[in-house]
């Protein structure tokens, strides 16, 4: 039986992290404000069957399709929220469980570092595909499990704050955001990540 391990149900994509995901995503590009869904599983092909399910019940688009023999990455996006949701429940049932089923996200690391070096912003730069990190800005990195959930986090950050979304990896071991910013910005973007991922109900994984 397939594991779920991330389901998160965004409501409106904001314009930097939808941005993030047409550029990123080897699917159907998504825009701002549109509704987005992304399920994890175990075990990774597992991904496939249910990438079927949801795009035979509805009209949704995908954009990210991720596939590694552990876990599998999926997310499905369209204005009509109500599609969404859906294609999320098409999901399920298929599967054999409820949302409630799904890991709840656990934060396993929040860093902050405030004016930051010239070098270090070219060594993040090098690595990333979203907007640039400046010299004396602050640099936030988050790392959650399941990684699936990083999704929700940059999203939810970006609504919070003026902030820049440098990179987010949503797939594999751990999900991990990097965002830049003003001091006062990272520190309510940041506060606003972890409160959505903190009230994400679910079971707790007995490691």
């Amino acid at each position: 039986m397939a594991e779920l391990r991330t389901y998160s149900f965004i409501d409106i994509l904001q314009p930097q992290y939808a941005a993030f995901v047409a550029t990123t995503g080897k699917g159907y590009l998504p825009v701002e404000r549109q509704a987005s869904l992304y399920v994890e599983v175990a075990p990774g092909i597992e991904i496939n069957r249910l990438t079927d399910v949801a795009l035979k019940a509805t009209g949704v688009q995908p954009a990210i399709q991720v596939v590694e023999r552990a876990y599998g990455l999926l997310e499905v996006h369209s204005f009509d929220q109500g599609e969404v949701r859906e294609a999320g429940r098409a999901i399920l049932d298929a599967m054999g469980l409820k949302e409630d089923q799904r890991l709840k996200p656990k934060v396993m690391t929040s860093q902050a570092i405030t004016n930051v070096s010239p070098y270090h912003a070219t060594l993040v730069n090098r690595d990333r595909w979203g907007n640039m990190l400046l010299g004396g800005q602050t640099l936030y990195i988050l790392e959650v499990y399941p990684a699936g959930y990083a999704a929700l986090a940059a999203n939810e950050a970006e609504k919070a704050a003026p902030i820049s979304i440098i990179e987010v990896r949503p797939f594999g071991a751990f999900g991990r955001i990097w965002l830049g910013g003003t001091e006062a910005h990272i520190a309510e973007a940041s506060k606003a990540a972890i409160a959505a991922l903190e009230a994400v109900s679910g079971r707790v994984e007995k490691r």
